[in-house]
């Protein structure tokens, strides 16, 4: 460390010791464990978002042991709702790798965090600086907005992230290294924040090569956008007796793992689909459709309903269940489909009103995963550290 990067470090603490967050749920009592879940539940994810979550599945799975052990419908079912699936799926397989492999302890040592599923430089460094107090570096969307602000990194992040992770490094002191890293964290989570950032607080202002340039509101550098895709896709409700079918979605790809009702690619599928389950059913009629934003493209649902007969039985088919629409908690529903079924009996599974069996659809956006409170927002990590 120089003396630059030491004076950082200390007014960091400093700050902290007065103003950094110290009682959100994984500062309590932390563990390794609680530490990691926690670090892979805010990549991408704001804290407001993350916290009920977080303590519903550490009530569910107070350890590594009780998380290897479930099924991977059990995780999803938890996780339904959060987002970047992949996470959950990763964590439960991550889960198992430590109890075969190290006797359901995680690793200390960072390679051996590194070999586990989902486990970046970024998220394994947290969990040792954290939970051990050992010195590693992080690189999570707080501190690169740090530390692009403080030492002025004009390149955008994909192509600046070796000197990011030098300086990460430079300032990572040799003691205290949990109050650090957490203060850090704290720092670009609610002061040093993308837009309207409080400079005026900032431990860091004196020496700051951005706010003495004037360049705090272009930096770090925003990434190349590309123009969001736009797709479509027609989705059945297929009710039975109070009941819905929900078919199981491929691993990888669009809510991997989950479960959400038939789809089609057009409106002569859905009719095909009607044929082949036979005439005990009522004609195809159709919901207001739902935009779902995801963060590279856009999803334009159009909803139908198919009742079938009383006095007809269809059989769920391999890769389907017949759930109760509101929910099940072994069954992982993406959040618009959720959405979708609790419009549905909110609306007493009446035809909604201006639409005809075959009648236009009506848009109605979906809520989106919107930015929280600054006061509690955590700031956008990489899905993937």
């Amino acid at each position: 460390m120089t003396a630059a990067t030491r004076r950082i470090a200390a007014r960091l603490l400093a700050w902290h010791r007065r103003h950094g967050r110290h009682d959100l749920p994984w500062q309590r009592r932390p563990s390794p464990y609680r530490v990691w879940i926690s670090e892979v539940m805010l990549q991408q994810t704001q804290v407001a978002t993350v916290i009920p979550y977080y303590e519903r599945f550490l009530r569910r799975f107070p350890d590594v042991a009780t998380l290897a052990a479930a099924s991977a419908d059990e995780v999803l079912g938890l996780w339904a709702g959060l987002g970047y699936y992949a996470r959950g799926r990763n964590l439960h397989r991550a889960a198992q790798e430590i109890v075969a492999r190290h006797r359901g302890r995680l690793p200390r040592s960072i390679d051996a965090l590194l070999a586990l599923p989902g486990i970046g430089r970024s998220t394994a460094g947290a969990i040792l600086a954290l939970a051990h107090d050992e010195r590693h570096p992080i690189l999570d969307g707080n501190v690169k907005r740090v530390l692009s602000r403080v030492f002025v990194v004009r390149a955008r992040p994909e192509e600046s992230a070796t000197r990011l992770w030098r300086l990460a490094e430079r300032c990572t002191p040799t003691r205290h290294v949990a109050g650090y890293t957490q203060a850090i964290m704290d720092l670009g989570a609610t002061v040093c924040t993308r837009a309207n950032p409080d400079c005026a607080h900032c431990p860091l202002v004196r020496g700051c090569g951005a706010f003495a340039a004037g360049l705090v509101d272009q930096l770090p550098a925003r990434r190349a956008r590309r123009p969001r895709e736009r797709r479509r896709t027609q989705m059945v409700l297929l009710l039975q007796q109070g009941r819905v079918l929900l078919r199981r979605r491929p691993p990888r790809g669009v809510w991997g793992g989950l479960w959400a009702p038939p789809e089609f690619a057009d409106e002569k599928a859905v009719r095909s689909f009607r044929a082949r389950i036979g005439a005990g059913t009522t004609r195809a009629r159709r919901l207001p459709a739902l935009r779902h934003s995801f963060t590279h493209f856009e999803l334009d649902i159009s909803p139908w309903v198919l009742e079938i007969a009383r006095d007809a039985r269809l059989a769920a088919g391999a890769g389907e269940r017949w759930v109760s629409p509101t929910g099940d908690p072994d069954v992982g529903m993406p959040a618009p489909v959720a959405r979708l079924l609790a419009g549905y009996l909110a609306a007493g599974g009446r035809r909604e009103r201006g639409n005809g069996e075959d009648g236009p659809v009506r848009a109605a956006r979906t809520r989106g995963g919107g930015t929280r409170s600054r006061a509690v927002s955590r700031g956008a990590r990489p899905a993937h550290p």
